[in-house]
């Protein structure tokens, strides 16, 4: 369990230090330059998912928390179709559903977490996808008063067909997951659950 949370705590520390400490990022910048920052955070951010990834499946043997109804994963299977659109439109450039999330990306880390929590209810499960949620909330509320003080820019519409390629791909991915990627990542199916 130390090494999940610790794995947590990196992993989402440094997803948050523009938030946390933007000092600190702007004068590793000037120190190392934009390239070797971005270089140093991205080797940071694979070391702390690596941790928190065996971590996770070391503490995954703990006796459960509470039991989710069977009806449950349903759901869960439900939403995890929006997290994926959403991620889609975040890789895309803008249509409706970029624009008017604002920041898909981050909704749809909240939704795979809160969706998560519906369904598993053993305790490092229930601790790793909190944090997530936890962590989409704060980046959320930090993103909107960046926003309002202008540091952010709001993405400008491109084009609705990019909302038609966000819902197709997504649902494409999710089926993927569905079917075999699910079980042969996590080693759970979806369906199973």
């Amino acid at each position: 369990m130390a090494l999940l949370v610790l794995g947590i705590v990196l992993f989402l520390g440094l997803h948050l230090v523009r938030v946390v400490a933007p000092g600190l990022r702007r004068s590793m910048i000037a120190r190392l330059g934009e390239g070797g920052w971005k270089g140093a955070y991205s080797i940071a951010s694979i070391v702390a998912l690596v941790i928190l990834i065996y971590g996770f499946g070391q503490a995954r043997d703990m006796t459960p928390i509470w039991t989710p109804p069977f009806w449950m994963s349903h759901i869960t299977i439900l939403l995890m179709l929006f997290a994926l659109i959403c991620l889609v439109a975040s890789l895309l450039p803008a249509g409706h559903i970029a624009v008017r999330t604002k920041h898909p990306m981050v909704l749809s880390v909240k939704i795979w977490a809160l969706a998560h929590l519906l369904s598993n209810g053993d305790g490092a499960a229930i601790l790793l996808f909190a944090a997530f949620l936890c962590w989409g909330v704060i980046l959320r509320i930090s993103l909107k008063r960046r926003e309002r003080a202008g540091e952010i820019t709001p993405r400008p519409f491109v084009s609705a067909k990019y909302d038609l390629y966000a819902i197709v791909i997504g649902v494409i991915v999710w089926a993927l997951i569905i079917w075999k990627l699910h079980a042969w990542i996590i080693g759970v199916s979806p369906l199973v659950m």
